[in-house]
This record gives structure tokens, sequence and C-alpha cells, in this order.
């Protein structure tokens, strides 16, 4: 016993202390118990008294956390005892559990996470840069694969690595079974020892591929649809398109005619359209014949001196029979492939055969499209959207999750280090939509599961605009929907306050290492769920290496030094003294 209850004043218990406190070392942190079932934490304390806040009961031994009831005035007061704290903190190293470290305060006693209960909601970790996330993350994942007790062979882990730390941390867990397997996809398209990252560019819908432009204007999406339902059709060449493709060039060319516009205008745009975009039915030099006489259609739009087409009305005599009235454009579905730069083109027919040259205003939004595309189309990046053969999303499903001889992969590492930080939230934003279609397509609900693991999350989902321009912002979407079909995240950031609010609300365990930036202390303490003043404070005060572990997956917040993981990730800071100086 080291005292009894003295008073209890606003949900605090102070204890009148009966032994001489320098004794025996600092008792802040440490778990108290009254009574043999409350249990409490020592917030402060004197040479004299100490201050206790409630924790939670034991009760038929189970720990019931929160402030329930309060011990009786005067009840005796003592240091929790060992089989208590394994009540507490659920400690144990069943197969369940992983190993995460030690607690803080209580360096003999493992910090172990039930598998299920972390996994099966949306997590977040939380801190400065060099305060143990990576590391954290690293222990979590090889603590699953390198526990030779059990065999997870089927988690399907994508993990987002912002820097490239990851690369060699799991290479290893095919060594602890042979069923166990790492890829790594990469953007560095000189690595020659990974696979290169690469998206189907008719895998891309209307949304990704806003994202891709990064569309800032409305205005700017029917013309984005009107050029993906066009590259159905100006992308192939099989005889059954052909009578499609023909009816699209003709309608153009007879909304050309009706415009309004002079002569000239006319013929341009005729010629400009036929130029680009012809068939072997449709094209300039395709022969006419009115009368005895026989012209093509080049001749025929020539505009005299007096400001006429020489005849244009055998030309939309001629297209008018191409138009086929029950034919409507439609969107792609997937089966067959074309590349991106077929869809500039279909976005450069749009352009035209749309007439949305005709004013400066409308000039500006419709033609930035072109030009983006354009740069795209001409930079390094365009080698990810190359693909040597046609795949469906079933496939490169298949591709992500399985190697050649069909042995499955368990962790998937996109390292996204060598695209600068726009392109690197397409990637992340395209594969996460995409992952997220794939899960939501499944007839059994959640019966495939999906960890998506955002390193440096921020980059990701700062300042986005999506919700505006697409009607929903993807992560805030799998963070609302995505646990009821099986689909998770996992967010990793030193900056959380740059992070949606309705993210974090909805992720149920958190590990928070330390921060100094006041708005991020802030957004924590008001955003996280479950926090309270005492776990803000400790925040500011944590050593490199060790966080608070809470959420639904512990019982009460616990201060754990991590374990280092082995091997370690690219994660360490930079050592001054070993650089600097020469010995």
């Amino acid at each position: 016993m080291i005292g009894k209850i003295a008073s209890i004043k606003d949900g605090k218990i102070y204890v009148n202390l009966m032994i001489n406190v320098y004794n025996i070392e600092n008792l802040i942190g440490r778990n108290v118990t009254f009574a043999d079932r409350y249990i409490g934490e020592i917030a402060s304390m004197s040479s004299t008294v100490i201050e206790v806040s409630l924790v939670g009961e034991i009760l038929e031994g189970n720990f019931i956390p929160g402030n329930i009831s309060m011990p009786p005035f005067g009840s005796s007061c003592r240091l929790t005892t060992k089989e208590e704290i394994n009540i507490i903190y659920g400690i144990s190293n069943s197969e369940n559990f992983v190993r995460l470290g030690r607690a803080f305060l209580y360096r003999d006693y493992p910090v172990c996470v039930n598998v299920n209960n972390f996994f099966a909601n949306h997590f977040a970790i939380f801190g400065n840069s060099g305060s143990g996330k990576s590391y954290f993350v690293t222990r979590l994942l090889q603590g699953i694969f390198y526990d030779a007790r059990r065999l997870p062979v089927n988690p399907n882990i994508f993990l987002f690595d912002a820097y490239g730390e990851y690369q060699q941390a799991f290479n290893n867990i095919n060594q602890v079974n042979s069923n166990l397997n790492y890829k790594v996809i990469t953007t560095n398209l000189k690595d020659n020892n990974y696979e290169k990252l690469f998206i189907p560019f008719w895998f891309l819908g209307v949304d990704d591929i806003c994202l891709l432009l990064d569309v800032d204007d409305m205005r700017q999406i029917p013309i984005i649809e009107k050029a993906l339902k066009l590259v159905s059709y100006f992308s192939r060449e099989e005889e059954e398109v052909i009578n499609q493709k023909n009816d699209i060039i003709a309608r153009s060319l007879l909304d050309v005619i009706y415009s309004g516009s002079n002569c000239n205008e006319v013929r341009n745009k005729i010629t400009t359209i036929l130029t680009k975009f012809h068939t072997k039915d449709l094209n300039l030099e395709i022969s006419l014949t009115k009368g005895g006489w026989t012209r093509n259609i080049r001749q025929c739009i020539f505009v005299d001196d007096t400001g006429k087409f020489a005849d244009i009305e055998v030309v939309i005599n001629y297209l008018e029979q191409f138009c086929v009235n029950d034919f409507e454009l439609t969107m792609p579905d997937g089966s067959y492939m074309y590349s991106i730069k077929d869809f500039y083109n279909s976005l450069e027919f749009a352009l035209i055969s749309e007439g949305v040259f005709s004013s400066n205003k409308v000039f500006d939004y419709a033609n930035i499209l072109k030009i983006r595309l354009n740069a795209l189309i001409n930079s390094d990046y365009v080698n990810y959207f190359e693909c040597e053969r046609y795949m469906n999303k079933i496939d490169y499903i298949k591709y992500l999750l399985y190697d050649n001889n069909n042995r499955k992969y368990q962790i998937i590492n996109f390292n996204v280090n060598s695209v600068d930080d726009r392109f690197a939230k397409v990637i992340v934003k395209v594969y996460s939509k995409m992952l997220f279609d794939f899960i939501t397509s499944l007839p059994n609900r959640a019966s495939m599961p999906f960890h998506i693991i955002l390193e440096e999350a921020h980059r990701y989902i700062q300042n986005d605009t999506d919700t505006k321009i697409l009607g929903y912002n993807i992560f805030e979407r799998i963070a609302k929907e995505g646990r009821k079909y099986g689909i998770l995240l996992g967010i990793i950031s030193q900056r959380p306050a740059e992070i949606s609010e309705t993210m974090v609300s909805q992720c149920s365990n958190f590990a928070i290492f330390k921060m100094f930036h006041q708005a991020d202390i802030q957004f924590v303490s008001s955003s996280v769920p479950g926090i309270d003043d005492g776990t803000v404070n400790k925040i500011k005060m944590l050593m490199p290496g060790s966080c608070i572990l809470f959420g639904t997956a512990f019982k009460m917040p616990i201060l754990t030094m991590v374990d280092k993981p082995n091997p370690t990730p690219y994660s360490d800071s930079c050592n001054i003294n070993k650089t600097w100086y020469v010995n």
C-alpha cells in the first residue's frame, strides 16, 4: 500500500502518501489500484500527495475502460500488479496477437495487438519526421509475416511508399515460409531490379482522366466524356466499327456545314477534320458523282471568288447516307486496348467537331486539356501508361497479386519516389479507385480484404478539389464505405492537420508519435475519437521510437517503445557527426 484516498474532486482522486517518495522512482504515469478493483493512472505527485486519473475497473477478470464509478473515500491505494497489468493492456503472445514493442513504464511487459481488432478497421499513424512511424509500420508487418507459428498467406496489402523506404524491408519474408512473397513496383524507369509501374490507359474512366489532367472547371468534363466515347471507335480498325466511325465523322461534318460560318471557315474545318480523321469511305479524295461529272470532296468544297462552294450539296447528300438514326455513342467497356495517344486524337476530334474554338473563353478551358495531355505524352510519365498486350481489370488485379507461377504476393509495395507530388497523387488515387471498384464488385461482400497503406498521406489528399469536380473523394469514400466491403485504409503522416478530418474520424486505431507543430497537435486533439487531454500532453514529451497506442484494438492508451524492425526501412536521419568529422 502506498496511501489512502483523501479526497475526490472534478473526477480526480487525491491520495495521501504513506511512503517516502525519495526512496522510490518517479511514479508519474504508473497505474495504481484502489480496493482491488478500480484502476487509475498517476498524473502528478508531490512528497505527500499523488493525483490520480481513474481509467477503468477490473470486474470478473476483465478490464472495463472508462470512469464508471469512484472508489469509496479512505480506500487503500497500491501499485497495480503484474497480473492486473496483463488484464488491463491485454498483453498476449498468442497466435492472434502481434508484438509491437515494450510498455514504456513497464519494460518487462510486451505490447501486443490483436490482428483482427487492428486490421478490421481503418488506422492512422501520426508523428514528426524521424519519430519512428516507418519503424512502426515495418515492425507491425514483420510481426505478422515473420512469425513462424502462423501462415498469413491471404493478406492483400498495398503499400504506397512515398520515398522508397520500404523496398528492402520485407525482402526475406519468403525465407520464413516459401508461400510468402513480396513485390515491389517502382516508378524509377532506370531501376531494373524491380517491376516498372504501368497502368493500362484503357482502364481509366472519366474521373481518372480528370485527375490525370488536373481538371479544374466543370465545363471540361463533357469534353473528356466525349473524347472517351470517341476513342471506342477511333482507336479501332475492325470492320464492325467502320459504320459507327463513318456516322460520327459524317455528323460532325454536317454540323460544320450547317453551323452558319462562312464558306472559308467551313472549308478549313472540313479539311482539318478529314485530314486527321478519315476512313476509306470518308476522306478528302473520295470521288463523288453528279450528273455527268466526278469530283472529290476537296474539289467540292472549293470556295470561288464570290465566296460560294463549288458544290456543297453533293457533299451533304453523300454524308447523309452514313448517318444511322439509332446509333448512339457509348463509353468504352474495357474490352479492348487503346493508347494515351489514341485518346489524344479523340480529344482533338471532340474539340474540333464541337466547335469549342468559337470563342476565346471556351477555347481557354477546353484547349488546356489538350495542352496538358500533350505535355504528358511528351514526358517520361507517358511510359507508365504503355502496355504491350491487352488485359482486363481482373487480369490486372491478378498480375498485382500473383507471380507467373501463380504464387501469391502478400505485400505489394508501390514506390512512387521517382515522380512529383502531383503525379504521385494521381497514381495513388487511380489505384485506390481501381481497388475499391474491384472490391465492391465482388459477389461476396468483404470476402477478399484489401488494405491500402498510404505513407506520407498528406502528399495525396491535401487541399483536394475532387468533391467539387467529381462529386466525391476516393479516400473519403473508402473511409466511409470501405470497411463493410473489406477495403481498409492505413494513413501515415507527419502533417495530420493537412489530412481530411472525415478520414481521421473514421479511423479506429492510432499510433501517435512525437509531434511539435501546434496545429497538428490541435488537429489530433479535436479530430481523433476518444483522445483526452492527458494523452495529448504525453504526445509532446515522447522520445523517438516511442508512441501512444489507443483505439478499439487497445483496452486503454498505452505508452510503447516500438521494437526495432529487422531489416529496417531506409528512414534513418542524417548523422552529422559521422559525415562532418574525420576520425
